[in-house]
């Protein structure tokens, strides 16, 4: 017989209390910050040309009688990204299922939730490329109020600009926020902070600390081949070893500068 290809930790003892630890890295689902394209066609290694559009500033103060003597102007840059394949895979023994079923359902479980975790990471990763910015000494509402004032329309009134915000940074905009901060019970949903300025914010442990990211669903776009795919594989009935496989195809990729504003505090910019 071969040697095994995999080590799970299972109970061998005979009185068992169950037990699973939380495996999200964040409960925030970023997905539904993300215009979501699941037309996406394709195999992993393939290229796809995106357009990413972004303006140059153009509030000038004037005096009496003084016109504009710059505008504001769309650029286009267009990157190339590669179609990926996101992979997991759980093997498991016909006598470890038969030992401990709780081993397979929680190796089951953590494929969609691995999987979960890496969308996560990679969305939030395209949202820190954003590069219009504000610097500011501490997250208060004024803070806030000229982040959201670099967006090109005021879309607040629904709901389209919203902040990602690091736990560690949490408690430091309540403190200053204070009364400025609302909560609105039909945004109670996982990560949900409050509203400031119209923007709600959302905690993430994939958000930067000392950053805060202020963006609509249009900056972020996620090309998708439609599905999760599952396979299950009986590579060896002699040896009765079973094997799953989860994998999803696609790119993320930050489409449009104009609709992402970083708002970074002077300190964390200075340490480096």
């Amino acid at each position: 017989m071969s040697e095994l290809n995999h080590t799970h930790q299972k109970y061998d003892n005979f009185v068992l209390a169950v037990e699973f630890e939380n495996q999200y890295q964040s409960k925030l689902d970023l997905m539904r910050f993300c215009t979501v394209d699941d037309s996406l066609v394709g195999t992993p290694g393939m290229k796809k040309k995106i357009n990413r559009y972004s303006a140059t500033d153009g509030t000038e103060v004037l005096t009496i009688g003084k016109g504009n003597t710059k505008n504001i102007e769309t650029k286009l840059t267009q990157e190339e990204y590669e179609i990926e394949l996101l992979q997991n895979r759980f093997p498991y023994y016909d006598e470890e299922a038969m030992q401990d079923p709780n081993v397979i359902t929680t190796g089951l479980n953590h494929m969609a939730v691995d999987m979960f975790n890496t969308a996560n990471k990679k969305a939030m990763a395209e949202f820190q490329k954003a590069t219009a910015k504000v610097e500011v000494e501490k997250f208060d509402f004024d803070a806030f109020v000229d982040g959201s004032a670099l967006f090109p329309e005021n879309e607040q009134e629904d709901m389209a600009i919203f902040g990602l915000v690091h736990p560690k940074d949490k408690a430091e905009i309540r403190k200053n926020l204070k009364d400025d901060l609302k909560y609105v019970e039909d945004y109670a949903r996982a990560g949900y902070i409050g509203h400031v300025a119209g923007v709600p914010l959302y905690n993430s442990n994939h958000a930067t600390q000392g950053t805060v990211i202020l963006a609509t669903k249009e900056a972020v776009k996620y090309f998708v081949k439609k599905g999760t795919e599952i396979e299950q594989e009986r590579s060896s009935a002699n040896e009765r070893l079973t094997t799953v496989y989860s994998r999803k195809y696609g790119i993320f990729a930050f489409v449009d500068d104009t609709k992402a504003v970083k708002l970074e505090k002077k300190s964390t910019s200075v340490s480096g």
